[in-house]
């Protein structure tokens, strides 16, 4: 017989010693995987049937909020300007993002998202030391537990920004992620980022100061004229033609500010109709109604097959045992380590 042939003929022996081992200690294999699979499924079904705010395995429920994040003019030195104004310049770069030509609104939403100021801002206003029970650090734990809950992305193809946060409560988790989203529309714009909608709503505010000034000069011309008629003024007309000259004077330039003040309001409207905002809602959260997780099913699947394997490795572990001590020279090789 070739060399090769005995080389196949011992692995072909190996192979159904292999298969003798596992046939003959077959019920514990079964044993163990059975036992797992009922454990795991008993385990499985009564975490459905308990309430979930006594469950151990309560469902999750995960909400979204999708957001449109423009970083057409987020590049360059406009962005690391921004930055820079803002504060954010040095904390920006020790968390990797970039204040430099590769700069983006997006990576800047994402970084927000793991700030301390933003993390104690949805801790405070939703009482989460108390909901996770936090006895000790609690500013450092709830952080760590917020953000173990929390989830921001960026589909870089759309620039669609995406945020979610996960709890047994769908209606809270809906909340939370609201929240959020307001929270991150406060700050850019707190940051002065989307430059066109602030300088709207300036033009805004001072437009309708202008308008009051005016509303009120044209109240002082009109009671100034009520005071003549009643022959109040008889004795000064010298001072009533001056105020009242003043009084024309102040309506007639607010008039002008005013004009060009809506002048400027109606081609900046215009100019925003074709561009798009840096940081634009499309979606608010919704309370789910499909759980997230955990998938039960995926449970059971994995502990059975664990389980099997454990009692695979078990079997040829107890073989091993066996031949040990049955074979005299082990044992005593085994005593002379002992020694």
């Amino acid at each position: 017989m070739s060399e090769s042939a005995e080389t196949v003929q011992n692995e072909e022996v190996d192979l159904l010693d292999l298969a003798g081992i596992l046939f003959r200690r077959k019920w514990i294999i079964i044993g163990i995987t059975g036992f797992a699979m009922l454990a795991v499924l008993v385990y499985s079904v009564v975490s459905l049937i308990l309430p979930s705010e006594k469950t151990y395995l309560p469902n999750k429920y995960t909400p979204h909020a999708l957001m449109l994040i423009n970083d057409e003019s987020s590049s360059g030195g406009g962005m690391a300007s921004m930055l820079s104004s803002s504060g954010l310049g040095g904390l920006a770069s020790m968390a990797g993002v970039s204040v430099s030509g590769g700069s983006t609104y997006s990576a800047l939403a994402i970084y927000l998202t793991g700030t301390n100021s933003f993390l104690d801002a949805v801790v405070d206003k939703f009482d989460l030391i108390s909901r996770y029970k936090i006895k000790k650090y609690v500013r450092a734990e709830s952080r760590k537990a917020l953000g173990g809950n929390i989830s921001a992305s960026i589909d870089e193809d759309s620039g669609v920004f995406s945020l979610s946060f996960t709890d047994r409560d769908p209606a809270f988790a809906r909340d939370v992620v609201n929240y959020c989203v307001y929270y991150l529309e406060n700050r850019f714009d707190e940051m002065g980022i989307d430059k066109n909608r602030l300088q709207k709503e300036n033009l805004e505010t001072n437009i309708q100061n202008t308008y009051n000034e005016i509303l009120r000069l044209e109240a002082e011309s009109q009671k100034l004229d009520q005071s003549v008629l009643r022959g109040n003024f008889a004795s000064k007309t010298s001072s009533i033609v001056f105020e009242a000259t003043r009084i024309k004077r102040e309506i007639t330039a607010q008039e002008s500010v005013y004009t060009q003040l809506k002048t400027q309001y109606e081609l900046l409207k215009v100019t925003m109709a074709s561009e798009s905002p840096v940081f634009q809602v499309l979606e608010m959260a919704e309370v789910p109604d499909q759980k997230s997780g955990p998938s039960r099913g995926m449970l059971c699947v994995i502990v059975t097959i664990v389980a099997f394997f454990a009692s695979i490795f078990l079997s040829f572990a107890l073989y091993v045992i066996e031949k040990i001590s049955k074979d005299p020279s082990s044992i005593a090789k085994l005593q002379g380590l002992d020694k």
